[in-house]
């Protein structure tokens, strides 16, 4: 099982690794697997020949756990170091009492068990009392209480529900972002603004000063009209005078 577990690592940090499958590596006992697993979620360690499970290590994040076509009997509360463990298959072992999984009535967030070809399945009434044992289950060997069948999407909460966790976060960042990015786009239109109206303010006081700038419209044609107008007005009575001196001679 150390060779095994070695190369699965593949040079990672052990708490770096979520997911590990031991399927088929041939041992009575549990070696090679330590604490440092921490942030392990999905432990596989089917057909591997596991008459116990002593030495099993501390792994506070493990929620899914394999263990089905092994030899094991008993000493489930060694599995206490797993307190999110939400689904264990236990499928295919010498499970024969119920006395076997009263240690199971610890694991809160137990959902759903499987005992498939365990000899505790041919007890009386053997579905009613494991949920009467197990208040929280809700999937016993693939059904609920109601004889419906799990579900996919259900049948691997453990794992999903976290990384549904991370992906709201992670959407939750991403809306702050669009929102810091939006709110920057408006204050660059402000700025883009200001700098519009000051360069017209500046064209405008740049007219102003001009030498030709008249701010009624008149021009110079203009000007000279009025004033040849004035020329001719004073012209006029003066012929008039004249004409009447030579009248009087």
């Amino acid at each position: 099982m150390e060779k095994r577990i070695e190369l699965e690592k593949r040079g990672r940090n052990p708490s770096e690794i979520k997911e590990l499958v031991l399927d088929n590596c041939r041992s009575t006992q549990i070696v090679g697997l330590s604490d440092e697993f921490s942030n392990l979620e999905s432990l596989s360690l089917i057909n591997v020949g596991l008459t116990s499970l002593k030495g099993f290590p501390k792994l506070p994040n493990l929620r899914k756990l394999e263990l089905s076509d092994n030899r094991i009997s008993g000493g489930l509360n060694l599995l206490s170091g797993s307190p999110k463990l939400s689904t264990l298959n236990l499928s295919g072992n010498k499970i024969a009492s119920l006395d076997a999984l009263e240690p199971l009535k610890d694991f809160q967030n137990l959902k759903q068990l499987d005992l498939f070809s365990c000899e505790v399945t041919q007890t009386e009434n053997y579905r009613e009392k494991v949920f009467a044992l197990l208040p929280g289950l809700v999937y016993l060997d693939g059904f609920d209480q109601n004889d419906k069948e799990v579900e996919d999407s259900d049948e691997e909460n453990g794992v999903n529900d976290h990384n549904a966790d991370d992906s709201e976060e992670g959407g939750e960042d991403d809306d702050e972002e669009e929102e810091n990015e939006d709110e920057e786009d408006d204050e660059d239109e402000e700025e883009d603004g200001e700098v519009d109206l000051s360069y017209l303010q500046n064209s405008i006081d740049e007219e102003s000063e001009g030498d030709d700038y008249d701010p009624y419209g008149a021009n110079d044609s203009d000007v000279d009209i009025e004033d040849d107008a004035d020329e001719d007005d004073e012209d006029k009575p003066r012929g008039q005078k004249r004409k009447l001196d030579s009248d009087d001679e």
